[in-house]
């Protein structure tokens, strides 16, 4: 797995990790004209073609990795039935940004879910799980840090259960950073 269209999928129990491709932008812009996931993700809303603009930049930044959340039981439910199951399953996306120059090894990981029905399955703790044992193999991850909004409380809680620790709180932003550190096999 990696940023680009070119990259396998990961399949986990619930979910499956594709990459972020520009048949997703259509799906994951009207996502993002709901007010509470602008807010919740700390996103600002943009045209159509500003997303495919931002899709671009995504798939084409080496120190970023996105991918598409796939529901593994919509796959099943629209697959045989209608449309195009790679679309019809999404329910989010996951995200890890080499974002540090002082720490190649930190990066720094989102996860957002945008499909209410899908929310408090799982599937966001796996998605994050599968993510972290990508960034760890192919990137050499060895720190986690998320940056979540105080009013987040079902992301909050989401990283404190995987093991995140706070380690600060931005009062300009309303927001608290967590981190987790990835202990080497010796």
């Amino acid at each position: 797995m990696a940023g680009d269209g070119g990259d396998a999928a990961a399949e986990g129990e619930k979910v499956v990790l594709v990459p972020y491709m520009r048949e997703h932008v259509p799906k994951y812009h009207a996502w993002m004209q709901d007010e509470k996931l602008l807010e919740a993700t700390g996103s600002e809303r943009l045209s159509l073609e500003e997303e495919y603009q931002m899709h671009l930049s995504w798939i084409s930044d080496p120190r970023k990795h996105t991918f598409i959340v796939l529901d593994k039981k919509r796959i099943r439910e629209t697959g045989l039935v209608r449309g195009d199951p790679h679309i019809e399953a999404m329910v989010g996306d996951v995200n890890i940004y080499v974002n540090d120059p002082d720490d190649p090894q930190t990066a720094e990981i989102e996860i957002m879910i945008a499909e209410p029905e899908s929310r408090g399955k799982g599937l966001g703790k796996e998605a994050v799980k599968m993510m972290m044992a990508f960034a760890v193999r192919s990137c050499g991850i060895r720190k986690f840090r998320a940056k979540i909004g105080d009013s987040n409380s079902g992301s909050l809680s989401l990283f404190q259960k995987l093991g995140f620790k706070d380690v600060s709180y931005s009062k300009v932003f309303k927001e608290v950073t967590l981190e987790m550190e990835i202990q080497q096999a010796k």
